[in-house]
């Protein structure tokens, strides 16, 4: 299996503008959110599925007065 030049030439500039300590990083979070993605995608994640969402909070109703009303 020949080695496409296009490939060394990708892997070089990532090289040049990430650096060698951060690209184990990188990949390791592209490894965690494709695991994700998987794992979402099989269902395996079934408890989260049987929760609903959590439901917005909903907005406190103000008994006070206007500003306008409170200067008397």
């Amino acid at each position: 299996m020949e080695f496409p030049i296009h490939w060394l030439i990708i892997l070089v500039v990532v090289l040049v503008l990430f650096g060698g300590r951060k690209i184990p990083e990188l990949m390791r979070g592209l490894g965690e959110g494709v695991r994700g993605f998987k794992e979402g995608m099989s269902g395996n994640n079934q408890q989260s599925q049987a929760t609903p969402p959590p439901a917005a909070p909903a907005q406190a109703a103000t008994t006070e007065k206007p500003a306008e009303e409170k200067k008397s």
